[in-house]
């Protein structure tokens, strides 16, 4: 297992939480607003504290880990990034590799680092350009590929799709499949049809609570959808597998 909770909660979003996750896998976080789901997803992030609970990663409290050791098996993408100075894409995307910085100078393995960060989140045709001119889609691409430059074990993001058209949703969750291959990719998603499709398994949050926990093809059933979302919908088994909302 890499990350495991037991009745973990926040002063604020997250009540009486237990789950365990496994060591790969494209796992999704759903719920309504204010549900706890960025709560949640702080916490095991190592940013919120301090909790009520459990929260272990690797058999190691979050809270008792080293800051530097941390960074350098979990990367965590939030929704949005906002810099103020003229620091270029590959500059930006450098920062990730902060958690192994020795001096000011950076290593031959940083910049292979960011260059193969850079190609997977596809973001090398605009390394150059200042971060600040990028669209909100650019800038996920980028921040994305500066997580990955951690070269991170587990990978958390905090709806990583919200700036992102149509066509570069689906681009973004295949890249999250093929990296949930080798890595633990936590997603929090608003988009139920993006988790029924490519994710392996779901937590839902209702209210700070768990309100389902597993296969996301078991758990995200039309029972489900209306308890917690108070919405009609029909949940088609594909493939592939799409949720269908009635009016």
């Amino acid at each position: 297992m890499s990350f495991r909770a037991a009745s973990l909660g926040f002063a604020y979003g997250l009540r009486d939480v237990s789950f365990e996750l496994p060591e790969r896998g494209l796992i999704a976080i759903a719920g309504p607003n204010g549900a706890g789901k960025s709560t949640l997803l702080g916490v095991m992030a190592g940013l919120r504290s301090p909790y009520r609970g459990s929260c272990v990663y690797k058999n190691v409290e979050v809270s008792a880990w080293k800051r530097r050791d941390f960074a350098r098996r979990v990367a965590f993408l939030p929704q949005a990034v906002k810099i103020e100075f003229p620091f270029t894409v590959e500059e930006v995307v450098m920062m990730g590799r902060t958690p192994y910085a020795r001096g000011w100078l950076e290593s031959s393995s940083d910049h292979s680092a960011v260059e193969h960060a850079l190609e997977i989140a596809d973001a090398s045709g605009f390394r150059d350009r200042d971060f600040r001119t990028l669209s909100g889609g650019e800038r996920q691409r980028v921040i994305l590929a500066s997580a990955l430059a951690q070269e991170p074990e587990t990978l958390l993001l905090d709806e990583p799709t919200t700036f992102l058209d149509l066509k570069h949703q689906l681009s973004m969750y295949h890249l999250l499949a093929d990296l949930a291959q080798k890595l633990l990719v936590v997603s929090v998603t608003h988009d139920l049809n993006l988790a029924l499709q490519f994710s392996s398994r779901i937590l839902i949050l209702d209210q700070g609570r768990l309100a389902g926990e597993g296969a996301t093809a078991q758990v995200l059933t039309a029972d489900c959808i209306h308890q917690v979302f108070g919405v009609h919908a029909q949940v088609h088994s594909g493939p592939p597998p799409f949720i269908n909302y009635e009016a």
